[in-house]
């Protein structure tokens, strides 16, 4: 019974597989039906349950290779180099197609005795002149592009020419003249700071503001230095602008408060309402848990000091030094730090407490470390402003 089970669900998966594939033969998708077949084929290939993809496999292939021929012909009439890159890919894949077919040959079908017939075409020519035409064009074609002044053309010259790199490794001078195309596509932005407050800003909190190592955020077309270089004519300016500064006095808070708590306190004899002993069915005495109260005074205090940095984040373009957009951040930090005492069994409290009862008073930070403590919170509100809002889509 399980063998026939099995036996019935293979006719099943067979069934659906070949109705797919001859639905994608009738929709002109003949690439995917001889990837139907072929994944069909390699195994079993000769078993009469495989004869259906077979014929699916020979009809796919003909009609596939004479709709390339088709519009190969009539590319390489039209004459116009920019059909290049679509007859190297075309001649491609005449080729590609065959080797996915040829490790099944020979496939016989059965019925008429014969094998399937898939004719075989050596594209080797056609395929290295095609791949020289398409090399020219795209070489030619960026070196015209980096005639311009226009840095979206050096982008695409890049672009063309990384392509023609991994197309034909070694190209002329293609190595040389990506680099250049990089360079002169790419938007280089100043980033430094301005202080408008009337603290001073420490100078570490600037370092790490522009230390742009730990932003990750220089993409393939954007970089930014916080130490112009002279070699560079910038496009962008991006201004850290600090506007205000707000440090609060440093303050002690005093708490006092009272906890209570019921505690195990050993065991004690049951008596019922009348002050009588309650007792088993053996006739012993029952013995209870017994609880007592236990409280504790806390004296909690709480040290609090807190500095919070307005800023604004000006993008300016240097062609027309005109602002292009702006961006206000605030960002806060507060040193907030509990220790307590106590009198009392400290049990009344939850053991997650005790930690306070281990400390004492520490000294404030100084107003530079507070300016400085804020720099996390304000990095990560920079970066994110970065990455959201580029200077060129």
């Amino acid at each position: 019974m399980r063998k026939i089970t099995f036996i019935i669900l293979s006719l099943v998966v067979v069934s659906c597989g070949v109705k797919q594939t001859q639905s994608m033969l009738s929709n002109g998708n003949y690439d995917g039906a001889i990837e139907n077949a072929v994944n069909s084929l390699r195994t079993n290939k000769n078993a009469k349950g495989k004869q259906d993809y077979v014929y699916l496999l020979e009809e796919s292939f003909a009609k596939a290779k004479a709709r390339d021929e088709s519009n190969l012909n009539l590319l390489i009439k039209e004459n116009n180099p920019a059909n290049y890159e679509r007859i190297f890919k075309l001649y491609t894949q005449l080729r590609n197609r065959q080797e996915r077919i040829r490790p099944l040959l020979p496939l016989p079908l059965l019925k008429e005795g014969r094998n399937a017939i898939f004719p075989m075409d050596d594209y080797s020519d056609e395929i290295i002149s095609s791949k020289n035409n398409l090399s020219g064009y795209l070489y030619a074609n960026a070196k015209k592009l980096m005639t311009s002044k226009n840095k979206m053309d050096f982008r695409q010259a890049f672009d063309d020419l990384r392509y023609l790199d991994q197309l034909n490794p070694n190209y002329k001078d293609v190595r040389s003249l990506m680099d250049e195309a990089q360079l002169k596509g790419t938007d280089f932005v100043h980033v430094y700071t301005k202080n408008e407050t009337n603290m001073v800003i420490p100078a570490r909190l600037q370092d790490d503001l522009l230390d742009f190592s730990t932003y990750g955020i220089n993409d393939k077309w954007t970089v930014y230095h916080n130490n112009r270089q002279k070699s560079i004519n910038y496009d962008y300016g991006m201004i850290v602008n600090f506007r205000n500064i707000a440090i609060s006095p440093e303050q002690v808070k005093e708490k006092q408060f009272i906890k209570e708590k019921q505690i195990k306190d050993g065991t004690k004899t049951l008596l019922d309402n009348n002050g009588n002993i309650v007792k088993d069915s053996l006739g012993k005495p029952i013995k209870v848990d017994n609880f007592k109260t236990i409280s504790v005074s806390v004296y909690e205090f709480t040290q609090f000091k807190s500095c919070q940095v307005t800023a604004k984040i000006d993008y300016i373009d240097f062609k027309s030094n005109q602002l292009i957009d702006a961006f206000p951040v605030t960002s806060e930090f507060i040193f907030d730090y509990i220790y307590a005492n106590y009198n009392g069994d400290k049990r009344a409290c939850e053991e997650n407490y005790y930690q306070y009862f281990d400390r004492r008073a520490v000294p404030f930070p100084s107003n530079e470390q507070m300016v400085y403590d804020t720099g996390e919170d304000l990095k990560a509100k920079l970066k994110a402003i970065i990455s959201n809002n580029k200077f060129r889509r």
